[in-house]
């Protein structure tokens, strides 16, 4: 079995509608989606969106489940200037040797980039504190989960693979603060809490819509690369 793991159902729903033989579990472990690509067994787990829910998930699952490698995908933000909207990328530094050399081989076609991931503890929006990342780090994009994830994967001997799709850009960036677009304590949008701030800023539901459409576009080419990725592993 394969394990691929996201933050959220935004990130996995396409791949999730694709899978053959589907059925849903929900434990400590999180939401667990299990079925099939081709012929080849999947468990789509769903991590929660930064350490704390990522921590507590991961372990639950590696204790309980045995994948013979998992792929930890989802979407993460460019921290460099030519890294667009719906860039692939597989994170060397999270990687180990043959699944990097296998993804690279596999979706060298598509327009797949081998970067180095930094995984924050806050939502990062601004673009001096991307840049700030960039340098301090060398890093090429940045997530909330991945390195957490390595790490279990590493104490469990599970082969490991990250790749992520870019949803958002120095360019292209959050259409809201941070605060206002997710609650990381709650786990999802406060509804009251952005009508509020749409009410007060009417100009910002255009970048709402124009984000709208950058998760979009990120998540049919991830799902695609996914697609393409476990068909042949």
């Amino acid at each position: 079995m394969i394990a691929i793991t996201f933050a959220l159902s935004a990130e996995s729903s396409g791949l999730v509608g694709l899978l053959r033989e589907k059925k849903r579990a929900s434990s400590s472990n999180g939401k667990i989606v299990y079925g099939k690509i081709e012929n080849k067994s999947v468990a789509i787990l769903h991590t929660g969106v930064g350490r704390k829910s990522c921590q507590l998930k991961i372990d639950n699952f590696l204790r309980t489940e045995q994948p013979r490698r998992l792929i930890s995908s989802g979407f993460a933000g460019a921290a460099r200037e030519d890294f667009q909207v719906g860039d692939l990328i597989v994170a060397e530094n999270f990687s180990d040797r043959e699944s990097l050399s296998a993804a690279q081989r596999i979706l060298a076609n598509g327009n797949l980039r081998t970067a180095k991931l930094f995984t924050s503890t806050t939502i990062v929006d601004s673009i001096d504190a991307r840049n700030e990342i960039a340098c301090t780090n060398g890093a090429d994009a940045v997530d909330m989960e991945t390195e957490v994830i390595a790490q279990a994967c590493s104490v469990r001997g599970v082969p490991m693979l990250s790749l992520r799709v870019i949803s958002d850009s120095l360019r292209e960036p959050f259409p809201l603060p941070p605060s206002i677009l997710f609650d990381i304590e709650r786990q999802r949008t406060n509804a009251a809490k952005l009508s509020l701030y749409l009410i007060n800023h009417p100009g910002a539901l255009f970048d709402l819509l124009r984000f709208a459409r950058q998760i979009t576009q990120a998540r049919r080419i991830l799902t695609d690369a996914i697609i393409t990725l476990v068909s042949q592993l």
